[in-house]
This record gives structure tokens, sequence and C-alpha cells, in this order.
């Protein structure tokens, strides 16, 4: 079903005027005219024709494949995730979501890299040390870890969403240690060790001139200003969450999907657009399984967007311990092994792989739709570059419909 609304038409409208009250980062400048070609002639196409001439035709403009735009992420997300398959083990997985305390969100906006990296960096040193230090588990765990910037606002929230497996390799690795069924590891451990973590590795940005700091921020030049900031870090709690833990491969696999390309707002959660108001859904945390309105003006609309566009090459999506790239043929291999003459069945049902040679493959499997195939006649559709023939609108013969694709 087509959204009522696009972020697309929120730029078209709104977007000029923004970029002349405001400063707009080159990558932000990037994303804006990206999600504004998308599926537009701007960025050319092709015209489906029926090859049984039937008078079926139909013109499908290319995608921006711009990681920010809310309509390039669906058939992204399955390929990556046909490339994660056979990276997932047959054990229950656990979820969990590192935050950091709001007193942070002024240095990350000015030091967007440098901050995300720390915390991907402690969240991860924190849950491998204490998976091998806990004397319930003392294992070498393996995880995914992703980030988001936002929440259901659009504010700035940055915060990881890690799926972990559910137990590891004993130091010899020799053994599958199984964690317990209710939880991994000690919540409250857990948070403390990364708080102490991401500390230690502030300070370190500090001492070697990593951060910068201006506006209300530039105070924290002063390092005594910049330790009392981190003396009052040290004394507040930090923000683990752990879900209850997933049923198996299969769950993981499908959960993945949900987190892995999402941005910072779809499509179908926008509402309306008018007299200069953009109108979104938000989940109601008060009243669970609701939604919520939120009204907002246009450039407040676009400044909370750009807040999460990511740096140019940022690595949004991470794997350590037995995920880890380096482990993909050792460690993780000899897990899978252990695991197959131990874990029980259900925890080794899995879809079978998506036999995919294209884009179009992959969304005849998800959607049973075939983009080769006349919808009038059956016959076969014959694909031509659409600078070779007249817009369509202007052609006596019948038009079909017009389908946005994800090339």
């Amino acid at each position: 079903m087509r959204p009522r609304l696009e972020v697309a038409e929120i730029f078209r409208s709104y977007g000029e005027h923004y970029c002349t009250e405001h400063s707009v980062a080159p990558d932000q400048a990037k994303a804006m005219r990206d999600i504004q070609a998308c599926r537009t002639a701007a960025l050319g196409g092709h015209l489906d024709v029926c090859d049984e001439g039937c008078g079926y035709q139909r013109i499908s403009y290319n995608s921006c494949r711009n990681r920010h735009c809310p309509k390039c992420q669906g058939l992204q997300s399955a390929r990556w995730l046909e490339t994660r398959f056979d990276k997932i083990l047959p054990t229950p997985y656990f979820h969990m979501v590192f935050t950091i305390p709001h007193e942070l969100i002024g240095i990350t906006l000015q030091n967007r890299k440098t901050l995300y990296d720390i915390l991907f960096r402690a969240a991860a040193q924190a849950l491998l040390q204490l998976a091998q230090e806990w004397e319930r588990l003392r294992a070498h765990i393996g995880f995914t870890a992703i980030l988001h910037t936002w929440n259901q606002e659009l504010q700035f929230h940055p915060h990881l969403h890690i799926v972990a497996t559910g137990g590891g390799l004993d130091r010899s690795q020799t053994r599958w240690i199984q964690a317990r069924n209710d939880f991994l590891v000690p919540v409250r451990t857990l948070s403390k060790k990364f708080r102490g973590t991401f500390i230690d590795l502030l300070r370190e940005a500090f001492d070697t001139k990593g951060l910068r700091f201006h506006s209300s921020s530039r105070h924290l030049l002063n390092p005594g200003a910049f330790e009392r900031l981190m003396k009052k870090l040290s004394r507040i709690k930090w923000v683990v969450y752990a879900k209850q833990p997933f049923g198996g491969a299969e769950q993981v696999f499908r959960y993945l999907g949900l987190y892995t390309h999402k941005v910072a707002i779809s499509n179908h959660r926008l509402v309306e657009m008018d007299n200069g108001q953009v109108t979104f859904l938000a989940r109601d945390n008060s009243n669970p399984g609701r939604k919520r309105s939120v009204t907002l003006p246009a450039g407040e609309f676009i400044r909370r967007f750009l807040l999460h566009i990511l740096p140019s090459g940022f690595v949004k999506i991470r794997h350590y311990g037995l995920m880890a790239p380096r482990n993909a043929t050792t460690k993780l291999d000899i897990a899978r092994k252990l695991l197959a003459l131990s874990a029980p069945d259900r925890y080794n049902a899995v879809s079978p792989r998506i036999q995919a040679a294209t884009w179009m493959d992959l969304l005849f499997h998800l959607t049973q739709i075939d983009l080769a195939v006349c919808p009038v006649c059956g016959a076969n559709l014959i694909r031509h570059p659409l600078t070779s023939f007249e817009h369509p609108a202007s052609s006596p013969a019948r038009s079909g419909p017009i389908l946005q694709d994800s090339s």
C-alpha cells in the first residue's frame, strides 16, 4: 500500500528554504538530494512493454540507494540477511540495548563519528569481557551490534541494539557453554562495566585531542571542566536493557531484519503535511500497542531527520566475538559443529535460503510479484531504456500502472 505522504515530498516543499536558513553538512545535503530524486525521472529508468502487443506498458524509475532513504531499505535488508544466514547459530539469542545518558548528547552531536565508535567499542568490550569473566558463563560469545540514533519523535537518542548468542565456547574451544534461560549476564554489572569502559575511552579521546567542542560545549576544552563531567557521568546510572531470549535461529533471522536497515522514520508513519506542519505517528508508551500523533513545524521535522544522517562511510552494523569476520571460518565453525551435537531440533529449524540471482528474483521471493510477466495477458515483458521511448503519458497505447523498483 502506497503511503499517504513521503519524506521526499516534505523535502521538496520545504527543503530549499530550510537549507537557506540553516547550515547543512555535505552528507546531509546529499541525503536530501538523493531522497528527493529517488524513483523519479531524475535518476532515469526503463519501460516494460508486453511482448505480445496487448498494449500494456509500465514505467519504472531507479532508486537512489541512499541508506537513509525510506524507500530503499526493503530489498537491501533482505540482501544483507541473506549474506548473514550462514552466521546464525542454532541456539537461543538475547537482545540488549545500550544507551548513553543525555549529558553526552551535545558532545556526541559535535563528534558523531568519534562518539559512535566509542559507543560500539565500549559496549562490545564490556559484553565480551563480562561473558568471559562471569563465573556462571565464562564463555566466548558472539553478537551483532546495530546503531540507531533516534526515538519515536525523531529526537537524538543514540543507542545500540545487540543480538547475542545464548552461550559461547569455553576457553579450550572444545565445549559449548549454554547460558541460563532467563538471562545471559547480570545486567547491572554489565551497565557498570559499559559505563567505565566508555568513560575511559572518552578520556583517551580527550587526551589525544580527538574531540571538538564549540558553542554550549566550548567550556569543556578546559581539562578541569571536562574531568568534572567525567566524574558526573561515573555517578549516574547508564541504561542497559535486556529483553527475554529469542526462541532460535529462525526467530533471530526474522528479527534482525526489523533493525538492520531501519531509517529514522518510514513513509508509512507520515500522516499529513499542511500549513507548514508535518504530522506523523509515534508509539504511545503509556498505551502499549497504540499510536499517537506528533505534529512539528516542517523545518523542525527536517532538522530532526537530518540529525540521523550518518557520517560518510560509517559502518552502522558490526560483528563481534564468534561473529567477527576473523572468526567466520574458525571459532564460529567450531561452535556450529559443537551445537549440532547438542542443540534441540527447534533451534536448528530455519527457512530455506533465498535463491535470488537478481533483485527481481528477490522481489518475487518476498512478494510473489513477477515483474517480468505482463499482468494483463501473462506474456513476457521486454525492458527498454526509458530514454528510447516516448513517455507513456503521451502515448496512445494503454499504459499500465507506474511501479517503482529498487534497481
